[in-house]
């Protein structure tokens, strides 16, 4: 497993993977910040950690006596701005050549039929959650040293307390090609940054209620899901809704390549130049692009989306272990009872999410693929990453806990596009 990370896809990730506890990093050693928590970082796994079967997919079904699933037909009307998903049995993974090791090995998979979110939350739907509830997010809340220390690299010096502020990491170009090796010339670790002002004081979401909400971590989404009455995908639920009915296909549209009118990536060079091609320099309104087949936006690039899964790079090689090998059907996987990321060695628990972003582009990484994999800390939040929410069949009817996503509309011009305030995206 020491060689999961040792390619040169996985260098090149889409963005930093931190957590609240790298503002000590960020601060006080910037070393430190592609050291640990940072997504193109490469680490190798505890060899001291125990082979486990993965919980909830030890059983399988071989592959030639499937039968059809008893869920997927679709029960009753849809809830409020959500999409059926009828369910089935896909194959898993991928190992195209823009795939990284931890997308590996192919698997056959079967999930029940669900309901989804058509789209991203967004800042007007999470804003009412707030307003009913008086919640605040992780990134709202005074950071605890102690908490951080714990999950930092010994000897990882206290910032001062100035820096110890709530907030959150801010995607900020630099103004000329840098080497990528070093995410710390894109990131900063901004106060005041939350998801009511997304690059830092001085911004707003004014204007941009149908942008997907951001800087929300792991918890914040589950918060809301329970108060809306939903759960966030597994991530076999998420790969199976993106792809949209279409098998062993590269992209959620198929296997041709990634373009401006298809999703919201980067064009130009990382991390200095983007073009806005596709009309935005930044996160773009939901149902700004064509839906996938099974109706659903943005399930490639605008923003990353949360998972219920904790996150190990050889997740997959786990459960066709403990399934019995590759020609069986792993029934409704739901992921390790244990999390294990080598990127974020110091971490005790590390979440999947999904879909790329906006930062996406292939010089640097190719995540806006359905079967890429990120993760990071769950109390992470960042400019780039959001969610969608699920509901189970025998649920029924949501709740109306939140208004609809807008209609669909056409990418419009990077000019008439919200920016914040000194041009960063």
């Amino acid at each position: 497993m020491a060689d999961l990370f040792a390619n040169k896809d996985d260098r090149r990730e889409t963005s930093v993977r931190y957590g609240r506890r790298l503002v000590a990093h960020a601060m006080a050693c910037a070393a430190l910040l592609a050291a640990a928590g940072v997504c193109c970082g490469q680490a190798c796994c505890s060899p001291s950690m125990p082979v486990r079967s993965a919980p909830n997919s030890a059983a399988g079904t071989p592959v030639d006596s499937v039968h059809p699933n008893e869920s997927t037909s679709k029960p009753g009307s849809a809830p409020e701005n959500m999409v059926w998903v009828p369910g089935g049995e896909f194959t898993m993974g991928s190992t195209d050549p823009l795939a990284r090791p931890d997308e590996a090995p192919l698997h056959r998979v079967r999930v029940g039929g669900f309901w989804m979110d058509m789209t991203e939350v967004t800042n007007e739907q999470f804003a009412r959650f707030v307003k009913e509830t008086g919640y605040r997010t992780v990134a709202e809340r005074q950071v605890v040293w102690e908490q951080i220390a714990a999950q930092c690299p010994p000897g990882t010096p206290r910032p001062p307390d100035e820096m110890l502020q709530p907030g959150s990491l801010v995607f900020t170009p630099p103004k000329h090609p840098v080497p990528t090796d070093d995410v710390s010339q894109w990131w900063s670790w901004t106060t005041g940054a939350c998801w009511r002002t997304p690059e830092g004081p001085g911004s707003s979401i004014e204007g941009r209620e149908h942008f997907p909400v951001v800087h929300v971590a792991w918890e914040d989404a589950v918060a809301y899901c329970r108060w809306a009455g939903k759960r966030l995908p597994t991530e076999a639920e998420w790969e199976f809704a993106a792809r949209g009915g279409l098998e062993r296909k590269v992209n959620v549209w198929g296997n041709e390549p990634v373009d401006p009118k298809r999703c919201n990536t980067w064009q130009g060079h990382f991390p200095d130049a983007n073009t806005g091609e596709d009309g935005f320099r930044g996160a773009s309104p939901v149902k700004s692009f064509p839906p996938n087949g099974y109706g659903l936006y943005d399930m490639a690039g605008n923003v990353w989306e949360w998972c219920s899964d904790l996150y190990r790079p050889d997740t997959y090689a786990r459960q066709v272990l403990a399934a019995g090998g590759p020609t069986v059907v792993i029934d409704n996987p739901k992921g390790p009872d244990r999390s294990l990321d080598p990127r974020n060695p110091h971490a005790t628990e590390s979440r999947v999410h999904r879909g790329g972003s906006f930062l996406c582009n292939d010089s640097y990484c190719a995540s806006y693929r359905p079967s890429a994999r990120m993760a990071c800390p769950p109390d992470t939040g960042l400019m780039h990453l959001g969610f969608r929410c699920v509901m189970s069949a025998e649920a029924g009817p949501a709740p109306a806990a939140a208004p609809a996503a807008p209609k669909a509309a056409l990418p419009v011009p990077v000019a008439d596009t919200p920016q914040p305030k000194e041009d960063k995206p």
